[in-house]
Parts: C-alpha cells; structure tokens; sequence
C-alpha cells in the first residue's frame, strides 16, 4: 500500500509517527545514529512532526521531558546500546517525576540480532537484550517491534505512557522500520478514569460531615494534580477562597497570586504563617500530594492524618477511611459542592485583587554587589503573566521559594530526581511545545557546565529565551550541606557571554555578565524587550546562601549522618 501524501510505500516507521502525531506530539527530539537514519528519512517526510536534532542525548532526554511536562507526551530518538544508556538517566527521571515521555530506540536488524554477531554499540556477547532489561526498570512499557505486531505493540506502549503518565519504551530493528504496513483504521483508545456514582456520594456525605464540625479548612496541593490533568477542578475549589499552599513540587498547579494563596508548604522549614495553617486547620485537604525529602524539609511535615482529606488520582480518603475508584476531578468536585454549602460557618477569604508581584513599585537601588536576596527579588519583578520559569534543582529552586509568581506563571522544577543541569535542555522542549509562552531559564553554574552544549540547540531553533546563570563558582547545594570552602566543591570558572557568542553563528543573542544589583536589573530590563536570546551571568558570592537552602542543607546533613549504634 501507499501513503497518498508522498506516493512512496507505507512503512512500520510511518504507522509509528502517525500514532505520535495522532498522541499530539509535534517534535522529536535526539541524535542520529546508523541505526535509525532510514528512520529519521520518515520523519523528516512527516508533514505534522518536526526533528530537532540535539548535542547529546541526555538532552535529548531532558528535552522531551519539558516537552511532556508542558503538552502531554514527549518523544525522542537513539540509537541502540551507546545512544540509549546516555538517555536513560533522563528517563529515569520522567519515570520518577512522572511525565509521559516515549523513547524510539532504532536498533540492528532482526537478522543481526539472530545471528548474535559482536556488532558495534553492543557488549559483543551477542546479546542483544541487555538494554532492554536495564530501561524496563524505569519505563511502564516496553517492545521490541516486528513487521507482524507492530501496530499493537506501537498502540499499547504510546497508550500506556500517555495514560499511565510515565516513559515508554519502543525498540525498532532497522529492517522492521522499513516493513510494509497499513495505517491506522481507528483512533488510539481513550480510558477515562473510573469513578463509581454511588462512591462519589459516600465521599461527599464523609466530606460534609467533616466540614460540618469544622470552623477552618485549608487546602495542600501538589504536582500529581497536573500529571492527573485536574487544574481545573482544583481551581474551581480554591475560587471559593480557601486557603491553599503547594509543596515547591507542585507550585505550577494553584494561581500564585490570588489572596488565598499562602505560599509553600516545606515542613518544618515552611514560613510560620504557611506552616500554622496548613498543619493547625481543622481539616485540611490534599491534593494529588507526594512528600518527598526536599519538599518536606527532610519529612518534617506534621499533618495529622484524623482531620486530613486526602486526594490521590483514582481515590480518596477522610480520616483514614478509602473511597474508590474515585477521579481526583470528580473528588475535587464533590469537595467543592461540600464546601459551598458549609462556607457560611468556614473561615474562607473573600477574593479580591490579584496580588501582581510583576507590579511592585520600582525602588532605587544602590550599586551594590548583588547577593541572592536581592536576585531572586529581581527575577521576581521581572517576570509577567503567562512564562514559563524553569528552576535548576539549587539556588535557583530554593532562591524562588518565598517569592510569588504573577498569574498564569508555569512553573517547573525536578525535586524528586533532583539531577542538576535538567533545566537548560528542559527548556528546549517546553519552548517548543508552548511557543506562545515566554520562557526564563535560572540555573547555576555548576549545573549548567552539565547540560550547557543544548544552549547551542536553543540558538539554532531561535528560542528567545530569558537564561539566569547564576556564577557562584561551585555547587552551592554541596556546600550548604557538607564542606563549606572545601575544594571539591568548587568549579572551572567560565565566561559565559563568551560562550554564548561561540556557539552563536549569527550573532543574535546577548550574553551579559552582571555582578551589582543595579546591573541586574538593567540586564534584565533590557532582555524585557528582546525577540532573541538573553544569557545574563549573575556573579553572587560564594558562601551566600538562599535561607530555605541553609534549612534544608542542614537537615541533609543530619539525615546523612551514621545512626548511632
């Protein structure tokens, strides 16, 4: 059979971009390899889904994360043995945090693999599994694709990362990508999730009667509520005015500036206004909320789990007791009916202005050396409604933690995998999947020497991005915890505007190094206005360290502590 649009055969390879296309991926992200350049022919052909070629493919990987994080699924492309392993970090990290993300491995034929032979990018012993079997630890899914069952094994793995929210995994040998095949007949399946009429009632009446006896309720949201696409319902809840803070995880799902938003919730290092509320309310619901150690300030938390109403993706609990199955959008629903209806005895705030931190007055500022107080109040300032800010797993994370973003601000973070650099590649593919939303970049510089060949990506796809390099000559995170002026926490000093200007042919992008708070803000002025990228090297002292950050190093370091024996 052939494909109309191009008059040349139909192929395993097309069936496999059209169920992408079909998943809402538009970008394909990797390194070419001998392995999958017939492959990438089709691509290339493709009329809905575009190749960007990356520097390496961990950032590839960090790329099609940003894009999942941002539109649902991300796709990349390597080659078998060496290509995958360098991606598989990566993986493991949309595995851990929970973002759909397919991974296209192209491989030697199916007759090489027959015949066992010491193939290049291989181990040499003529098995060609091991790969696989080291990726099916941190994928949900997983096949080796033949010219008989591609099209199941293609539809259960792009289904499964989709709807379970986690990386898949497709081997396609290089004589199966080129195998005849037949288009899609019917659209991918849709599984919707389960709830049961009579267990929403259950819920409701428990929910009631809680909020009954009750004079305060307060709400603790976190990421799962955008892995389980429930935004919309949360908010639904909080417009009623109930006070709400998210864990640093989950601070892109609630609207920072509305009145009854009161910051984020870190356990013991927590703002004390933040913590008596969400641990002191008489009931206090959560939503979609994973404590991990660094959003919990090393599980400091103290939520009682007799007033707790807790929200999980297929279920729901009141006080210890189980509801299921349950969607967290019908739960949240159910909630929202139970709290109207109670509102005139709960202590709610009535909405009013949006609080506009993006219109603070303008203060004179001194020529002063800039520190991180004063960074992360500029940043602030300087963002508007509708960016997206990736924050590094470091300063940059914590730096941002009691500052509030302006509405429609998407934030992104990784504090459970915590692999510094994530961000910079990151970036790429949340630029691409939402270029109507301005993306700003802040990241250290220990973190961005990781990742930093992917700026050369961003250039050649003319992202005009907003990128904070913070130059504090080593890995502050390190220090905080462990070895202060130790050297091994140190780093190669570099100068990034001069980089910036080396990996940009054309000559577009600005690079500025700023180490005053007046130059920061004038930088950043400056970047407000740009259509092309802006690299700004923020030089702090060393030893200035974000006050969240401190509190959490110093519980790192007594967490790593030999117990005593």
């Amino acid at each position: 059979m052939t494909d109309e649009r191009l008059e040349i055969p139909y192929t395993v390879a097309d069936y496999l971009l059209d169920r992408l296309a079909e998943a809402g991926v538009r970008h394909l992200f990797g390194v070419p390899g001998d392995f999958t350049l017939a492959f990438l022919d089709h691509v290339q052909r493709h009329p809905l889904i575009e190749w960007v070629g990356c520097a390496n493919e961990l950032g590839a990987a960090y790329a099609a994360d940003g894009y999942g994080r941002m539109h649902g699924l991300g796709a990349l492309s390597t080659t078998f043995g060496v290509g995958e392993l360098s991606a598989i970090g990566a993986i493991a990290g949309s595995y851990a945090e929970h973002v759909p993300v397919l991974h296209v491995v192209g491989a030697p034929t199916t007759a090489t693999q027959a015949a066992g032979r010491a193939t290049h990018h291989t181990l040499g012993d003529g098995d060609f599994g091991h790969f696989a079997r080291m990726t099916a630890e941190v994928t949900v899914d997983q096949a080796r694709l033949t010219a008989a069952g591609y099209s199941a094994e293609i539809d259960r793995v792009i289904v499964a990362a989709r709807d379970r929210r986690l990386p898949g995994y497709l081997i396609v040998p290089a004589d199966v990508s080129e195998a005849p095949a037949e288009p899609p007949r019917q659209a991918l399946p849709q599984h919707p999730a389960i709830t049961d009429p009579d267990v929403v009632d259950r819920f409701r009446q428990a929910v009631a009667a809680r909020l009954a006896a009750a004079r305060s309720v307060a709400v603790l949201a976190d990421i799962l509520v955008s892995r389980m696409s429930a935004e919309d319902s949360l908010r639904g809840l909080l417009r009623l005015g109930v006070p709400h803070a998210t864990l640093l995880w989950g601070r892109r799902v609630v609207d920072e500036s509305a009145e009854a938003y009161l910051g984020s919730y870190l356990g013991a290092a927590s703002d004390g206004a933040v913590q008596t509320v969400i641990e002191d309310s008489d009931v206090l619901v959560m939503v979609g909320v994973q404590f991990t150690d660094l959003t919990s300030g090393f599980f400091s938390q103290r939520i009682d789990s007799a007033r707790t109403i807790e929200i999980r993706g297929e279920y729901a609990t009141v006080g210890g007791e189980r509801f299921e199955p349950l969607a967290m959008s019908a739960a949240l629903h159910a909630v929202t009916s139970a709290v109207r209806e109670e509102a005139e005895h709960l202590q709610l705030i009535p909405t009013g202005a949006a609080h506009r931190p993006e219109d603070q007055p303008r203060v004179e500022v001194e020529d002063e050396p800039l520190g991180q107080a004063a960074l992360w109040s500029e940043v602030t300032r300087f963002l508007r409604p509708g960016d997206t800010v990736l924050a590094d797993q470091g300063t940059s994370f914590y730096g941002m933690a009691g500052h509030r973003l302006p509405h429609d601000v998407t934030f992104v973070g990784q504090p459970l995998w915590a692999a510094i650099g994530f961000t910079l590649p990151a970036l790429l593919g949340a630029a691409l999947a939402r270029p109507d939303r301005r993306p700003v970049l802040l990241i250290g510089d220990g973190a961005a020497q990781l990742t930093i060949g992917e700026l050369g990506t961003l250039l050649r796809h003319r992202i005009p991005a907003v990128i904070v390099i913070v130059d504090n000559a080593g890995y502050t995170v390190e220090r905080a915890i462990h070895g202060l002026e130790e050297e091994y926490n140190d780093i190669a000093r570099w100068d990034w505007t001069a980089l910036v200007r080396a990996m940009d042919s054309e000559q577009t992008a600005t690079g500025v190094r700023v180490a005053t708070h007046e130059g920061l803000r004038d930088a950043l002025d400056a970047a407000r206005g740009s259509e092309s990228l802006t690299l700004i090297q923020a030089v702090v002292p060393p030893l200035d360290v974000p006050p969240v950050l401190r509190a959490l190093g110093a519980a790192a370091a007594n967490a790593n502590r030999p117990l005593d024996r």
